[in-house]
């Protein structure tokens, strides 16, 4: 077991959870790029967004609906926030399990929109 999501969701790194369910589990970024910075993350090991069998579709709704359920209990709903998926290393995707970053807490910049 390599990945530390993985890790993460085996409990082998001890990790402060701000969302879980049977299949998805949030916490917050070690590194936040936003005041608000919460990865959430499939329990399932799916190494990219590019590898998401069509079977799973129904997966990467959960995980937007638990994003918008978390932007909202953050309180950054209203103002607004971002929800982003890296895929690849030019995608600048840091761990190969698929994760979603859900931003917010400030005015965000750096992409059209």
């Amino acid at each position: 077991m390599d990945c530390i999501f993985c890790k993460i969701i085996a409990g082998a790194i001890p990790t402060k959870f701000v969302y879980q369910d049977k299949e998805v589990i949030a916490f917050r970024d070690i590194e936040p790029q936003a005041p608000v910075h919460i990865l959430i993350i499939p329990r399932e090991h799916i190494a990219s967004l590019a590898e998401v069998p069509e079977s799973k579709s129904g997966l990467l709704g959960h995980l937007v609906a638990v994003a918008n359920k978390l932007a909202k209990s953050e309180g950054i709903a209203e103002r607004g926030y971002r929800v982003a998926i890296n895929c690849g290393p030019e995608g600048t995707q840091g761990v190969p399990h698929i994760h979603l970053h859900l931003l917010g807490g400030r005015q965000l910049s750096g992409m059209l929109g």
